[in-house]
């Protein structure tokens, strides 16, 4: 594969690992997102790749602190959100394991990518939230995802607050699967690796699309019913439009509550 500008990748004993590499804070701008949907199309493709991983480059300060704000203006809202769910919908038809190693915050856009993953390994200087509300919109991803993961009640407290929750807070509600020291992180997810290096890509595929039966029905027609309530009446609003200019400028949202 050809060089990228915002990622990193690298195939590691069967294993695909994408490594988040716009640092310090892995910000997702529509660049990377395609450079991440380019290459889960390529893991898809690998018949004996057993799973893929999402990190963070060493060296980052958050595992990811969400989508680009500036790609939530009207002239490229429609393109980024296509191009961001482009790669759950990929990630979705691939049938391959996901794992998140997370070392910090995963924030908006971040968490739901995290969210998305089957495993989650922590380190205890992790923090999870769906920050959006706070800019006057909502994450979609985390909207239909979250509330089956760790229940209606805390996710809707999660996503209208925007409030974060630490490691354990994650751990406790089954938003992870582990919590480690940092230093204790590489050998952890060594070891979950392991696991995956062992088993066959086949049987790890179609297991992969039973739990999708199971667990996201309808993930696709739900997730065009969010798409066309985010893009065609939240974004109609103009509050929508304030709190983006209001990060942008670094100020208070003056909101109207329409």
């Amino acid at each position: 594969m050809g060089q990228f500008q915002n990622i990193k990748f690298a195939t590691d004993d069967r294993i695909g690992r994408i490594t988040l590499a716009r640092p310090p804070l892995n910000i997702l701008n529509i660049a990377a997102m395609r450079e991440i949907l380019s290459v889960v199309n390529d893991c898809a493709r690998q018949r004996e790749l057993a799973a893929i991983v999402f990190e963070a480059a060493p060296g980052s300060q958050a595992f990811s602190a969400g989508v680009a704000v500036e790609d939530h203006t009207p002239d490229r809202v429609f393109q980024m959100l296509d191009t961001f769910h482009s790669i759950f919908r990929s990630l979705l038809q691939a049938m391959k394991p996901t794992i998140a190693i997370v070392d910090g915050p995963a924030l908006g856009g971040g968490c739901e990518l995290m969210l998305a993953c089957d495993l989650v390994i922590a380190t205890n200087r992790a923090r999870f939230g769906q920050p959006e509300i706070k800019l006057g919109v909502f994450p979609p991803i985390a909207a239909i995802l979250l509330p089956r993961a760790i229940g209606e009640k805390r996710a809707a407290e999660l996503v209208l607050t925007g409030d974060l929750i630490e490691a354990d807070e994650a751990l406790r509600l089954g938003l992870v699967n582990y919590v480690v020291a940092p230093e204790e992180l590489e050998s952890k997810t060594n070891e979950v690796l392991s696991k995956f290096r062992e088993l066959s890509a086949s049987s790890l595929a179609m297991t992969r699309a039973a739990l999708d039966l199971a667990t996201r029905k309808n993930f696709e027609s739900i997730l065009n019913e969010v798409e066309n309530l985010y893009l065609h009446e939240l974004l109609r609003t103009s509050d929508a439009d304030e709190g983006v200019r209001a990060f942008m400028e670094k100020r208070k949202p003056e909101w109207r509550n329409k």
